[in-house]
């Protein structure tokens, strides 16, 4: 079975706060496209708290969510990354890394009160971004001779589609991007227009 052809992603940074016992639970969520944008990030969060003793971490990337990880950053195994992670899922979200930097207090909360922290400090960060729905489409490349540009563009009209980096030469050139639930029908469609070309790009 394919996954739903939209998904939630956030458009704004938040930040969340927790409090336990001297132990201050510092959290933030922000969007990325790729593994290298959660890296660059934790690795300037490391740096703006270089103080602090833990920078425990969760990202999910992709449509499908199928790219994600977590890090415990020294902290008792299971009681940062994963509760961090389990907060991302809960909202919905992908495309987010939530970074939680953790000051020690001096006094021990235990693994309960660990993972309390991490998940509280990591939810108030989500809910304090922006979250707009996505539908997961198709980009495909067109090339034909310049004569069917009327009746390129008068199918591009009828189903309300946006023309991106055109080149209108005796050959042209443009680029769709279709809905993905959609494409195969409108692909069909703009194949009968004899002479065109159709290639697939990339899913977006």
């Amino acid at each position: 079975m394919m996954f739903e052809d939209t998904y939630k992603i956030i458009t704004t940074e938040g930040e969340g706060l927790y409090k336990e016992k001297g132990s201050k639970f510092v959290a933030v969520a922000f969007p990325v496209r790729t593994e290298a944008d959660v890296k660059a990030r934790v690795a300037a969060i490391r740096k703006k708290y270089f103080d602090a003793k833990h920078h425990c971490y969760a990202f999910m990337i992709g449509p499908d969510k199928s790219c994600y990880r977590s890090s415990d950053d020294g902290e008792p195994s299971g009681t940062a990354g994963k509760p961090i992670l389990n907060q991302i899922l809960s909202k919905d979200v992908t495309n987010v890394c939530v970074v939680v930097t953790r000051y020690f207090g001096g006094q021990l909360l235990g693994v309960p009160g660990l993972i309390n922290a991490y998940k509280t400090s990591a939810r108030e960060a989500l809910d304090n971004c922006t979250v707009v729905e996505k539908t997961v489409d198709e980009v495909y490349a067109l090339e034909f001779d310049y004569p069917l540009l009327n009746d390129v563009m008068r199918v591009l009209k009828e189903e309300n589609l946006e023309q991106q980096n055109p080149k209108y030469e005796m050959r042209c050139y443009l680029e769709i991007s279709v809905r993905q639930k959609e494409s195969d029908r409108i692909i069909e469609k703009i194949k009968r227009l004899f002479g065109v070309d159709v290639k697939y790009v990339k899913t977006i």
